[in-house]
């Protein structure tokens, strides 16, 4: 079965700059958008838990997303997150991004709830049903506590729109399952530490936090193993990368470290809103640190080619 859509490239799911009274900074959004585009992601996702979702009403989100979307201006495709506890929000914003015109939705499970599979595989149809567009669905138990199983991905086929799958479970059994059993759905790397096996078992894209200010070189990962096919280059590549890996997910400070860079490519992305709490001196001196070396070993390698 052929796609209605392709995901192919790196997608950055985009940070939400803020202003010191916890308002939308719109100007540093746009900032950001222009700088990603500039860069070559190949596409933007909106309203995902990179860009705080989890803080902000149905009301924001959606102007989150037709604001992004002005700013796109059509250049690279726009996905927008439609993650919600409740089955009604997350339709309400399905809705929203057919009426802002995205060109997919990103599905996730809804959290804390666990439903079964078959429960699960209901309401991404509802949600899907509500969109009328690709869906991109997003598998991460470790923060919804619901894996999306054989017969989720069985019932949820039936439909069309299921085009890809962001993998954010961890365990490397799920890449061979989805690539051998599923071809249909694309698969695309969402842990960030296994993008090198990702793309060696033929993932087309990769949703990544760190390209919100690092996108040259994670598109250089890219590029090597997808583009080029040269898993040589890939592999330094990506050992260059994981210190900066270990950085972001140690401690749970993976969004401030995401804004932190962002503030350090000299766009400001503002705190962080509720409950979470900025880095510390420590914190973003270890980030900063690490950033100088990846940037300058990935330089060297690209060079060379």
């Amino acid at each position: 079965m052929t796609p209605i859509f392709r995901f192919d490239g790196i997608y950055t799911p985009v940070i939400t700059p803020y202003h010191p009274d916890g308002t939308v900074n719109r100007d540093a959004l746009g900032e950001v958008i222009e700088h990603l585009i500039g860069s070559g992601v190949h596409g933007l996702v909106t309203g995902g838990s990179t860009g705080e979702n989890y803080a902000q009403t149905v009301a924001e989100r959606v102007e989150l997303a037709r604001l992004t979307h002005d700013m796109i201006k059509g250049r690279v495709p726009l996905v927008m997150g439609t993650g919600a506890m409740l089955t009604s929000d997350s339709i309400a914003l399905a809705e929203a991004a057919r009426e802002i015109g995205a060109d997919a939705i990103l599905l996730a499970s809804p959290p804390y709830a666990v439903p079964t599979d078959r429960e699960n595989a209901l309401n991404a149809l509802a949600i899907d049903r509500a969109a009328g567009l690709p869906v991109m669905l997003y598998n991460y138990p470790g923060r919804t506590g619901t894996m999306m199983g054989e017969e989720f991905l069985d019932r949820v086929g039936r439909s069309r729109n299921f085009c890809g799958i962001k993998e954010s479970s961890g365990d490397i059994n799920r890449v061979h399952l989805l690539a051998r059993d599923y071809p249909h759905i694309q698969m695309g790397c969402g842990m960030d530490d296994q993008a090198l096996e990702f793309f060696a078992w033929g993932a087309p894209f990769w949703v990544c936090g760190g390209s919100n200010f690092l996108p040259v070189e994670h598109i250089a990962l890219y590029n090597a193993c997808v583009v080029e096919g040269d898993f040589a280059k890939g592999r330094r590549i990506m050992s260059a990368m994981l210190p900066l890996m270990r950085v972001l997910e140690q401690g749970g400070k993976f969004i401030q470290t995401i804004k932190h860079g962002v503030t350090m490519t000299g766009i400001d992305a503002g705190a962080v809103r509720p409950p979470l709490k900025g880095l510390n001196k420590d914190d973003k001196r270890a980030l900063e640190q690490v950033v100088r070396v990846l940037k300058t070993t990935i330089a060297t390698i690209t060079a060379e080619g």
